[in-house]
């Protein structure tokens, strides 16, 4: 029996996400589309790893630029997450009218997010109906604190050099993604993954 569409996606619907928008910038300008698909792939060097859906028409901007950037929304932007996930002028010609700063590759680093990850690509591997991006981390921030590989990535970068004059966001609840739908976080339950002996014992491990 095949695997049909809609009920793959009802059970991978039950795995909640943040949500977060792949800026990069081609010769035609900036451009972004809305991701849940996006994670951590290792520590040493440091990879990220994002999914795009091969009909997506950002994909050969940052086949192109050969990098991209991750924002990490915010519960205050899911109006911005709607947008880059639409087909619209909005999105293709006005970029959302969305504020941004660059860091290392250029690739925007939109104004208010929880946080972002700048990357250059680095393989690119086939993912049925979507390409799968490993991305090597050249800058990464949250609030106004932004972390730079090296000083050469530094150049041309305006993020994280606001003087202190843009709000820190990074104390914000992320916007979630469950079951199609948005999703704000209860503040009310925070507990540690592992009990404190339990993660001093993982890291011995290690």
């Amino acid at each position: 029996m095949a695997i049909e569409k809609n009920f793959f996606r009802q059970v991978m619907g039950r795995f909640a996400t943040g949500v977060t928008v792949v800026t990069t910038r081609g010769s035609e300008g900036v451009a972004g589309l809305t991701v849940n698909a996006f994670c951590s792939v290792s520590l040493e060097p440091p990879l990220v790893l994002v999914c795009v859906d091969l009909q997506s028409v950002t994909l050969s901007a940052i086949r192109e630029s050969g990098a991209f950037a991750v924002n990490i929304l915010t519960d205050q932007q899911e109006e911005l997450s709607r947008c880059f996930a639409m087909s619209s002028d909005e999105r293709y010609t006005n970029f959302c009218h969305a504020a941004y700063h660059v860091a290392a590759t250029g690739s925007p680093i939109l104004d208010g997010a929880l946080a972002f990850v700048d990357a250059r690509i680095v393989a690119e591997y086939p993912g049925g109906d979507h390409v799968i991006f490993i991305g090597q981390v050249t800058a990464i921030g949250a609030g106004n604190q932004v972390i730079f590989a090296d000083e050469a990535n530094q150049i041309h970068a305006t993020a994280g050099k606001q003087n202190g004059k843009s709000a820190d966001h990074s104390q914000r609840p992320p916007l979630a993604y469950y079951l199609g739908q948005y999703r704000h976080l209860a503040p009310g339950y925070q507990q540690p993954s592992l009990p404190v002996a339990a993660q001093q014992q993982e890291k011995s491990s290690d």
